[in-house]
């Protein structure tokens, strides 16, 4: 019997429509939501942080290699492209206290994101070449440091006509709709998914697995190691240079060793090896703590006057925590474990539950 195209490709055919779906609702947001709402800066940061949480679950997730240095390669990035973009009639401006800039020229902001990923990449290679031989703790902590030293160099005065030392940096390029960030928040996890299906993901994940295996079946450790870890530096160069377009300006004081564990708290609460689990966790992550939870900070009194206890400035993240314990208490491998999100598998799954479910309860009347 001859299969025919929809057999063939149901599953990506239902994946793209649930794409397109979510491409028409970022438009919509941009067309008809109000400038005020808060739906502009927040689907900005969970598009940049669902980027950089698919790039560490590449390395963390799909490679073994447990990094905690991608703060580090997302302020070189954002640096790199606040740097690139500032219009050369402002540079004099942004740069008054060292004179003026060093950079004397202004780039694209599809150009200046790709560079702002491979400084950030070049970087990744020169560090992994003695820290890729590290394991498991040794390289988190060499990653971490490494993370810290970044963030106080930028800072020093020496380096102000190219960073602007403490100062920070602005007047760059800066979209404000959604568009733009899910555009390339887009590209950039579908070129990772790519990857990880291909025959260096499979090879990541065999070094994962078992390493003395992996290179017993003729895998270069140290070539793929370096791969991963050079590529998933690529993607959070990218996403610290949209993190400096949704801030509207680039500070290093933003990119301290809190940001890695938030990425870390997304990639293991989405699920650790799925790209899937790293979006929809970001997503729940950054609404609820930027949005959804933000009434739990503001003093509430009841009609007869009387302040309502603990709700006030602090008691958000309180509640917040309190959810990531619940989630990560009742959901040990994260929201999607390794699995990945097929609308034609989860709708099929979802439809044998209800008839299983409300069928079960009507044969349960009809028999009573």
């Amino acid at each position: 019997m001859k299969t025919t195209f929809w057999e063939k490709n149901k599953r990506t055919l239902c994946n793209l429509i649930l794409v397109a779906v979510l491409v028409v609702l970022v438009g919509c947001v941009d067309a008809f939501a109000p400038s005020s709402s808060m739906w502009f800066p927040v689907l900005r940061k969970v598009c940049t942080f669902a980027l950089a949480a698919v790039a560490m679950n590449l390395l963390n997730g799909f490679t073994g290699l447990f990094s905690l240095g991608q703060a580090g390669f997302m302020l070189l990035g954002a640096y790199a492209y606040a740097i690139l973009t500032i219009p050369v009639e402002l540079r004099g401006t942004v740069f008054r206290n060292y004179g003026d800039s060093l950079v004397q020229f202004q780039m694209p902001l599809v150009l200046a994101l790709l560079v702002a990923g491979v400084v950030a990449a070049f970087f990744a290679f020169l560090i992994g070449l003695p820290v890729l031989r590290l394991k498991s703790d040794y390289l988190a902590i060499a990653t971490l440091g490494f993370a810290e030293i970044v963030r106080g160099l930028v800072q020093l005065s020496q380096f102000g006509p190219l960073t602007n030392g403490p100062d920070p940096l602005n007047n760059f390029t800066a979209p404000k709709n959604v568009m733009p960030y899910a555009a390339i928040a887009g590209v950039c996890i579908l070129l990772i998914v790519l990857l990880i299906n291909s025959t260096y993901g499979r090879a990541f994940k065999a070094i994962r697995d078992d390493e003395i295996a992996a290179e017993a079946m003729g895998i270069n450790l140290a070539r793929h190691k370096m791969i991963s870890f050079v590529v998933s530096s690529f993607f959070c160069g990218v996403a610290g240079a949209m993190l400096a377009m949704c801030n509207t300006s680039v500070s290093s004081v933003s990119f301290t060793t809190s940001m890695t564990y938030q990425i870390l708290l997304v990639v293991v609460v989405g699920g650790i090896g799925s790209v899937s689990g790293s979006i929809i966790a970001a997503f729940i992550y950054y609404a609820s703590s930027e949005w959804w939870l933000r009434f739990l900070d503001l003093e509430t009194y009841t009609a007869a006057g009387t302040r309502i206890p603990l709700l006030g400035y602090g008691f958000r993240m309180v509640v917040f925590s309190v959810l990531i314990m619940i989630v990560v208490l009742f959901f040990r491998k994260g929201i999607m474990g390794t699995r990945e999100v097929s609308v034609y598998d989860d709708v099929r799954a979802a439809g044998r539950f209800f008839r299983k479910l409300f069928g079960g309860k009507a044969a349960k009347g009809g028999a009573a």
